[in-house]
Protein backbone atom coordinates (compact mmCIF):
# COMPACT_ATOMS: atom_id res chain seq x y z
CA UNK A 1 0.00 0.00 0.00
CA UNK A 2 1.51 3.29 -0.82
CA UNK A 3 1.65 6.14 1.34
CA UNK A 4 2.54 10.10 1.80
CA UNK A 5 3.28 12.16 4.88
CA UNK A 6 -0.72 13.05 4.84
CA UNK A 7 -3.10 11.23 6.65
CA UNK A 8 -6.48 12.27 4.22
CA UNK A 9 -4.64 11.08 1.50
CA UNK A 10 -3.78 8.09 3.00
CA UNK A 11 -6.96 8.10 3.56
CA UNK A 12 -8.10 8.94 -0.21
CA UNK A 13 -5.69 6.03 -1.58
CA UNK A 14 -6.69 3.02 0.44
CA UNK A 15 -8.06 0.26 -2.41
CA UNK A 16 -11.64 0.07 -1.55
CA UNK A 17 -12.78 2.88 -4.05
CA UNK A 18 -10.31 2.40 -7.14
CA UNK A 19 -11.72 5.51 -8.17
CA UNK A 20 -10.75 7.73 -5.54
CA UNK A 21 -7.48 5.87 -5.41
CA UNK A 22 -7.38 6.53 -9.38
CA UNK A 23 -7.83 10.22 -9.49
CA UNK A 24 -6.47 10.75 -5.79
CA UNK A 25 -3.00 9.46 -8.03
CA UNK A 26 -3.49 11.50 -11.08
CA UNK A 27 -5.26 14.77 -9.61
CA UNK A 28 -3.31 15.18 -6.42
CA UNK A 29 0.04 13.27 -7.02
CA UNK A 30 0.32 14.23 -10.23
CA UNK A 31 1.21 10.85 -11.76
CA UNK A 32 1.20 10.16 -14.71
CA UNK A 33 -1.42 7.90 -17.02
CA UNK A 34 1.46 5.42 -18.02
CA UNK A 35 2.30 4.83 -14.44
CA UNK A 36 1.40 1.14 -13.03
CA UNK A 37 0.03 2.33 -10.25
CA UNK A 38 -2.62 4.19 -11.90
CA UNK A 39 -3.30 1.55 -14.83
CA UNK A 40 -4.12 -0.71 -11.62
CA UNK A 41 -6.37 1.68 -9.95
CA UNK A 42 -8.33 2.35 -13.20
CA UNK A 43 -8.73 -1.14 -14.61
CA UNK A 44 -9.84 -2.09 -10.66
CA UNK A 45 -12.68 0.72 -10.57
CA UNK A 46 -15.40 -1.75 -12.59
CA UNK A 47 -14.63 -4.61 -10.63
CA UNK A 48 -14.71 -3.06 -7.05
CA UNK A 49 -16.00 -0.08 -5.15
CA UNK A 50 -18.85 1.99 -6.53
CA UNK A 51 -18.48 1.47 -10.20
CA UNK A 52 -18.86 -2.00 -9.97
CA UNK A 53 -21.79 -1.98 -7.88
CA UNK A 54 -23.59 0.03 -10.36
CA UNK A 55 -22.62 -1.95 -13.28
CA UNK A 56 -23.64 -5.08 -11.42
CA UNK A 57 -27.12 -3.26 -11.78
CA UNK A 58 -27.00 -2.92 -15.38
CA UNK A 59 -29.11 -4.75 -17.96
CA UNK A 60 -28.17 -5.75 -21.40
CA UNK A 61 -27.74 -3.38 -23.81
CA UNK A 62 -26.97 -0.30 -21.61
CA UNK A 63 -29.64 0.36 -19.49
CA UNK A 64 -31.09 0.55 -16.13
CA UNK A 65 -34.55 0.34 -15.36
CA UNK A 66 -36.75 0.44 -18.03
CA UNK A 67 -35.49 0.68 -21.36
CA UNK A 68 -37.90 3.41 -23.22
CA UNK A 69 -37.25 5.98 -20.27
CA UNK A 70 -33.73 6.27 -19.48
CA UNK A 71 -34.30 9.77 -17.52
CA UNK A 72 -37.02 8.55 -15.21
CA UNK A 73 -37.48 7.59 -12.59
CA UNK A 74 -35.09 10.84 -11.82
CA UNK A 75 -31.52 10.27 -10.02
CA UNK A 76 -31.96 6.82 -10.22
CA UNK A 77 -32.24 5.31 -14.27
CA UNK A 78 -30.18 4.81 -17.13
CA UNK A 79 -29.02 8.51 -17.50
CA UNK A 80 -28.03 9.44 -13.80
CA UNK A 81 -25.70 6.28 -13.44
CA UNK A 82 -23.92 6.84 -16.58
CA UNK A 83 -23.04 10.00 -15.57
CA UNK A 84 -21.67 8.91 -12.29
CA UNK A 85 -19.69 6.06 -14.08
CA UNK A 86 -18.13 8.43 -16.45
CA UNK A 87 -17.13 10.62 -13.46
CA UNK A 88 -15.86 8.02 -11.37
CA UNK A 89 -13.36 7.59 -14.58
CA UNK A 90 -15.14 4.89 -16.47
CA UNK A 91 -14.33 5.13 -20.02
CA UNK A 92 -15.65 3.06 -23.75
CA UNK A 93 -12.82 0.16 -23.24
CA UNK A 94 -15.52 -1.06 -20.05
CA UNK A 95 -18.22 -2.63 -22.08
CA UNK A 96 -21.38 -1.83 -20.04
CA UNK A 97 -20.00 1.73 -20.54
CA UNK A 98 -19.67 1.77 -23.83
CA UNK A 99 -23.53 0.25 -24.14
CA UNK A 100 -24.62 3.13 -22.28
CA UNK A 101 -22.30 5.86 -24.24
CA UNK A 102 -24.17 4.62 -27.45
CA UNK A 103 -27.43 4.06 -26.47
CA UNK A 104 -26.80 8.07 -25.43
CA UNK A 105 -24.86 8.88 -28.65
CA UNK A 106 -28.68 8.14 -30.51
CA UNK A 107 -30.09 10.78 -28.67
CA UNK A 108 -28.40 13.66 -30.73
CA UNK A 109 -31.20 16.39 -31.38
CA UNK A 110 -31.81 17.76 -34.77
CA UNK A 111 -30.90 21.13 -33.82
CA UNK A 112 -27.58 19.89 -32.34
CA UNK A 113 -27.05 19.31 -29.04
CA UNK A 114 -28.54 16.27 -26.89
CA UNK A 115 -31.96 15.79 -25.92
CA UNK A 116 -35.49 13.56 -26.98
CA UNK A 117 -36.68 16.15 -29.17
CA UNK A 118 -35.07 19.36 -28.94
CA UNK A 119 -31.64 19.86 -27.10
CA UNK A 120 -31.48 21.25 -23.42
CA UNK A 121 -28.61 22.88 -21.93
CA UNK A 122 -28.00 20.55 -19.25
CA UNK A 123 -28.37 17.28 -20.83
CA UNK A 124 -26.00 18.75 -23.45
CA UNK A 125 -23.74 19.70 -21.21
CA UNK A 126 -24.04 16.51 -19.11
CA UNK A 127 -23.93 14.19 -21.91
CA UNK A 128 -20.80 16.03 -23.72
CA UNK A 129 -18.85 15.33 -20.49
CA UNK A 130 -19.67 11.71 -20.15
CA UNK A 131 -18.71 10.95 -24.00
CA UNK A 132 -15.54 13.26 -23.72
CA UNK A 133 -14.70 11.45 -20.36
CA UNK A 134 -15.49 7.86 -22.00
CA UNK A 135 -13.20 8.67 -25.30
CA UNK A 136 -15.69 9.83 -27.10
CA UNK A 137 -14.54 13.31 -27.76
CA UNK A 138 -13.99 13.57 -31.69
CA UNK A 139 -17.34 11.54 -32.44
CA UNK A 140 -19.24 14.46 -34.80
CA UNK A 141 -21.98 14.17 -32.42
CA UNK A 142 -20.02 14.97 -29.46
CA UNK A 143 -18.42 18.11 -31.68
CA UNK A 144 -21.97 18.85 -33.08
CA UNK A 145 -23.43 19.21 -29.25
CA UNK A 146 -20.32 21.28 -27.94
CA UNK A 147 -20.51 23.67 -30.76
CA UNK A 148 -24.57 24.10 -30.31
CA UNK A 149 -23.40 25.14 -26.31
CA UNK A 150 -21.13 27.94 -28.09
CA UNK A 151 -23.77 29.04 -30.45
CA UNK A 152 -26.68 29.23 -27.81
CA UNK A 153 -24.83 31.15 -24.87
CA UNK A 154 -27.09 33.69 -23.41
CA UNK A 155 -26.28 37.28 -23.82
CA UNK A 156 -25.39 37.47 -20.50
CA UNK A 157 -22.51 34.87 -20.75
CA UNK A 158 -24.53 31.98 -18.90
CA UNK A 159 -26.62 29.03 -20.18
CA UNK A 160 -30.21 28.35 -18.43
CA UNK A 161 -32.17 24.81 -18.49
CA UNK A 162 -35.40 26.75 -18.90
CA UNK A 163 -37.16 28.93 -21.24
CA UNK A 164 -35.16 32.82 -19.80
CA UNK A 165 -33.06 35.48 -21.38
CA UNK A 166 -30.46 35.17 -18.81
CA UNK A 167 -28.22 32.71 -17.17
CA UNK A 168 -28.40 30.70 -13.91
CA UNK A 169 -25.50 29.63 -11.79
CA UNK A 170 -27.35 26.19 -11.77
CA UNK A 171 -26.29 25.94 -15.47
CA UNK A 172 -22.72 25.02 -14.93
CA UNK A 173 -22.85 21.93 -17.19
CA UNK A 174 -21.60 23.67 -20.54
CA UNK A 175 -18.43 24.89 -18.77
CA UNK A 176 -17.65 21.28 -17.16
CA UNK A 177 -18.00 20.33 -20.62
CA UNK A 178 -15.50 22.03 -22.64
CA UNK A 179 -13.11 21.65 -19.17
CA UNK A 180 -13.56 18.09 -19.93
CA UNK A 181 -12.30 18.35 -23.38
CA UNK A 182 -9.44 20.36 -22.34
CA UNK A 183 -8.35 24.33 -23.17
CA UNK A 184 -5.53 23.06 -25.32
CA UNK A 185 -8.57 21.37 -27.72
CA UNK A 186 -10.98 23.76 -27.87
CA UNK A 187 -11.78 26.30 -30.81
CA UNK A 188 -11.17 29.56 -31.08
CA UNK A 189 -15.50 30.17 -30.45
CA UNK A 190 -15.20 27.50 -27.72
CA UNK A 191 -12.09 29.39 -25.78
CA UNK A 192 -14.60 32.60 -25.97
CA UNK A 193 -17.53 30.94 -24.88
CA UNK A 194 -15.55 29.62 -21.95
CA UNK A 195 -14.23 33.35 -21.46
CA UNK A 196 -18.08 34.71 -21.48
CA UNK A 197 -19.12 32.03 -19.49
CA UNK A 198 -16.40 31.95 -16.57
CA UNK A 199 -16.95 35.82 -16.30
CA UNK A 200 -20.53 35.05 -15.87
CA UNK A 201 -19.48 32.84 -12.34
CA UNK A 202 -16.49 35.05 -11.38
CA UNK A 203 -18.35 38.20 -11.46
CA UNK A 204 -21.09 36.51 -8.84
CA UNK A 205 -18.45 35.17 -7.16
CA UNK A 206 -19.77 31.43 -7.65
CA UNK A 207 -23.19 32.47 -5.34
CA UNK A 208 -24.73 35.94 -6.38
CA UNK A 209 -27.83 35.28 -7.14
CA UNK A 210 -31.13 37.08 -6.33
CA UNK A 211 -31.63 39.29 -3.27
CA UNK A 212 -30.84 36.36 -0.87
CA UNK A 213 -28.03 33.53 -0.50
CA UNK A 214 -29.50 30.68 -1.92
CA UNK A 215 -29.02 27.79 1.18
CA UNK A 216 -28.28 24.70 -0.60
CA UNK A 217 -25.15 25.85 -2.71
CA UNK A 218 -23.53 26.28 0.43
CA UNK A 219 -24.06 22.54 0.94
CA UNK A 220 -21.60 19.95 -0.75
CA UNK A 221 -23.13 17.16 -2.76
CA UNK A 222 -22.81 14.33 -4.67
CA UNK A 223 -23.82 12.81 -7.06
CA UNK A 224 -24.46 16.36 -8.64
CA UNK A 225 -26.73 15.51 -11.22
CA UNK A 226 -27.63 18.78 -12.84
CA UNK A 227 -27.59 20.70 -9.13
CA UNK A 228 -24.72 23.40 -7.91
CA UNK A 229 -23.18 24.30 -5.34
CA UNK A 230 -20.16 26.33 -4.63
CA UNK A 231 -17.91 23.25 -4.48
CA UNK A 232 -19.17 22.80 -8.24
CA UNK A 233 -18.43 25.79 -9.02
CA UNK A 234 -14.53 26.04 -7.75
CA UNK A 235 -14.18 22.40 -9.27
CA UNK A 236 -15.46 23.48 -12.84
CA UNK A 237 -13.37 26.95 -12.63
CA UNK A 238 -10.36 25.64 -11.45
CA UNK A 239 -9.93 23.34 -14.27
CA UNK A 240 -10.54 25.77 -16.70
CA UNK A 241 -7.53 27.90 -15.24
CA UNK A 242 -9.18 30.40 -13.04
CA UNK A 243 -7.76 29.82 -9.71
CA UNK A 244 -5.46 32.66 -9.84
CA UNK A 245 -8.33 34.66 -10.02
CA UNK A 246 -9.18 36.87 -6.75
CA UNK A 247 -12.97 36.70 -7.18
CA UNK A 248 -12.69 32.34 -6.14
CA UNK A 249 -11.57 34.06 -2.75
CA UNK A 250 -15.55 33.99 -1.25
CA UNK A 251 -15.81 30.05 -2.57
CA UNK A 252 -12.80 29.03 -1.04
CA UNK A 253 -13.26 30.50 2.04
CA UNK A 254 -16.84 28.66 2.47
CA UNK A 255 -14.41 25.55 0.91
CA UNK A 256 -11.93 26.05 3.85
CA UNK A 257 -14.38 26.56 6.54
CA UNK A 258 -16.13 23.37 6.16
CA UNK A 259 -13.02 21.18 6.30
CA UNK A 260 -13.41 19.10 9.66
CA UNK A 261 -10.65 19.56 12.46
CA UNK A 262 -9.39 15.75 10.60
CA UNK A 263 -8.72 17.39 7.72
CA UNK A 264 -12.01 15.77 5.74
CA UNK A 265 -14.97 17.02 4.02
CA UNK A 266 -18.32 16.00 4.72
CA UNK A 267 -20.97 15.15 2.12
CA UNK A 268 -23.58 17.44 3.49
CA UNK A 269 -26.62 15.96 1.70
CA UNK A 270 -27.84 13.69 -1.51
CA UNK A 271 -29.58 15.44 -4.03
CA UNK A 272 -32.69 15.72 -4.66
CA UNK A 273 -31.71 18.45 -1.68
CA UNK A 274 -34.89 19.52 0.04
CA UNK A 275 -33.58 20.66 3.13
CA UNK A 276 -33.33 24.38 4.50
CA UNK A 277 -33.63 27.14 2.22
CA UNK A 278 -34.17 24.88 -0.92
CA UNK A 279 -36.92 26.51 -3.32
CA UNK A 280 -38.12 22.69 -5.43
CA UNK A 281 -40.12 20.35 -4.64
CA UNK A 282 -40.07 16.52 -6.02
CA UNK A 283 -43.19 15.16 -7.12
CA UNK A 284 -43.88 12.24 -6.77
CA UNK A 285 -40.83 11.81 -4.28
CA UNK A 286 -37.62 9.44 -5.27
CA UNK A 287 -35.39 7.87 -3.72
CA UNK A 288 -31.56 9.61 -3.58
CA UNK A 289 -29.16 8.02 -5.62
CA UNK A 290 -26.24 8.21 -3.51
CA UNK A 291 -22.75 6.75 -3.45
CA UNK A 292 -22.06 7.93 0.11
CA UNK A 293 -23.76 8.82 3.60
CA UNK A 294 -24.59 12.04 4.08
CA UNK A 295 -23.64 13.65 6.97
CA UNK A 296 -19.96 11.66 7.14
CA UNK A 297 -16.74 12.15 6.08
CA UNK A 298 -16.92 12.04 2.27
CA UNK A 299 -13.97 10.33 0.52
CA UNK A 300 -15.55 11.99 -3.33
CA UNK A 301 -16.15 15.11 -1.72
CA UNK A 302 -12.49 15.45 -0.21
CA UNK A 303 -10.90 14.50 -2.93
CA UNK A 304 -12.80 17.22 -4.62
CA UNK A 305 -11.99 19.78 -2.32
CA UNK A 306 -8.42 19.11 -2.34
CA UNK A 307 -8.30 19.17 -5.81
CA UNK A 308 -9.56 22.60 -5.93
CA UNK A 309 -6.94 23.65 -3.67
CA UNK A 310 -4.43 22.18 -5.22
CA UNK A 311 -4.88 23.81 -8.54
CA UNK A 312 -5.15 27.41 -6.35
CA UNK A 313 -2.13 26.89 -3.95
CA UNK A 314 0.41 24.20 -6.37
CA UNK A 315 0.14 21.51 -3.74
CA UNK A 316 -2.22 19.59 -1.48
CA UNK A 317 -2.94 20.93 1.08
CA UNK A 318 -1.82 19.70 4.84
CA UNK A 319 -4.13 17.94 7.02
Amino acid sequence: MMTSQNHVLDWLLEDDQPAVRYHALVDLMDFPPADPAVEEARAAIPLRGWAAEILRTQKPGGYWGAPDAPYYPKYDNTTWKWIVLGDLGLTAKVPGMRESCELFLERNAPDGGFGRKVSHFCVTGNFSRTLIRAGYRDDRRVRSALDWLVDEQKSDGGWHCFDSEKGTLDCWEALAAFGALGRERLTRSMKRSVERGSEFYLERKLHKEGSRKYAPWFRFHYPTHYYYDILVGLDVLTALGYGDDRRLEYGLKVLREKRQPDGRWHLDAVHPDLGPGAKYSVNPPVTPFALEEAGRASKWITLTALRVLKRVEGEVAAD
